[in-house]
């Protein structure tokens, strides 16, 4: 790996771009503003969490982890243990969470992670949650050409689908580090959404060869490595930090559609006390009003669907209804 996680925590920069709205004409129908937004079944909050799958996909010398770094020619033998636990415990562990809450979640699966636990990647999707393309192996987008990186893509969606039984439709590149080529190869091998921005608080679409692409925003602030092996935080503090956002959010959303996005790691957010607070966490938030848990794959699709959601370039329409 080129880049420590540091290095991409310290370099992470998303553009943002701001919808415009125009006015209803005096003679036009009446139109609904978009304040009135709501979610399935009358929620005004969504929360999307992903659980990245990619322990055991790793690479076998110099896998950042959290132990000091050795001479690459010697294998770090701890720092493998470090991954495996990913797999042996955290993810079993999540899944159990998710499934006392009632929650379904989407599951970021590296390829070569997939294809060394195939019944694990099953599990996942039997008990109702998504299975997302995270890249085959842990080798940078940025760093192939184009006709590698469609491979790679390629490899990932055959690995899902023979351990899974199911085809992903959304992606997350490695470190979020996608090429000018990625929409356009994704949207190619038929994907719908991608979840590697965090300009908004909502899902939105962005043109890619003419047509619609639909982009379900991450937040750097509540993902586990940043929160955990970047910032050190303690297991109380990430319990602050999800209900502070989520009580922000849920605020907003009296007057606008709103999404919480949330990611742990099979290794990190795994481990016991994190898990508990986590779901600590969900039943903090399905007690109030108006909140719904929900994949990605299923807000990308009433993003799609919606002439109410924030549309960026040429697709730039009026945020407004009949």
């Amino acid at each position: 790996m080129s880049l420590s996680r540091r290095e991409f925590v310290t370099h992470a920069v998303a553009g943002a771009a701001v919808a415009t709205t125009a006015t209803s004409a005096a003679s036009s129908p009446p139109r609904r503003p978009r304040r009135e937004e709501r979610w399935p079944n009358g929620a005004r909050l969504a929360i999307s969490i992903s659980m990245q799958f990619e322990a055991g996909a790793q690479p076998e010398r110099g896998a950042s982890g959290p132990f000091p770094a050795i001479d690459s020619r010697y294998p770090d033998l701890p720092t493998a243990t470090w991954y495996e636990y990913g797999f042996k415990e955290g993810l079993p562990r999540l899944l159990d969470v998710f499934e006392r809450q009632g929650v379904k979640v989407t599951s970021h699966m590296v390829g070569a992670a997939v294809d060394k636990n195939p019944a694990l990647a099953r599990e996942i999707v039997q008990r109702g949650h998504e299975a997302a393309a995270h890249g085959q192996t842990w080798t940078p987008q940025f760093s192939m050409t184009r006709e590698e990186e469609r491979a790679s893509y390629e490899a990932n969606i055959q690995s899902i689908l023979r351990a899974t039984g199911t085809r992903p439709v959304g992606f997350n590149a490695f470190w979020m580090r996608g090429t000018p080529q990625t929409l356009p190869l994704l949207q190619e091998l038929g994907f719908l959404y991608h979840i590697d921005d965090v300009s908004r608080d909502e899902p939105f679409l962005v043109p890619v060869a003419g047509k619609p692409f639909v982009v379900v925003p991450y937040t750097l602030g509540l993902n586990d490595i940043v929160l955990f092996e970047e910032r050190h935080f303690s297991a109380d503090q990430f319990a602050s930090e999800l209900r502070l956002e989520f009580d922000a959010l849920l605020a907003e959303s009296a007057t606008r559609r709103r999404m919480m996005s949330i990611s742990v790691h099979d290794r990190i957010g795994g481990r016991p006390a994190r898990a508990r607070v986590l779901e600590e966490f969900i039943a903090y938030a399905k007690r109030q009003p108006g909140v719904w848990f929900a994949r990605k794959d299923e807000l990308a699709r009433i993003a799609l669907d919606s002439p109410l959601t924030p549309r960026e370039g040429s697709l730039a329409t009026p945020a407004t209804e009949p």
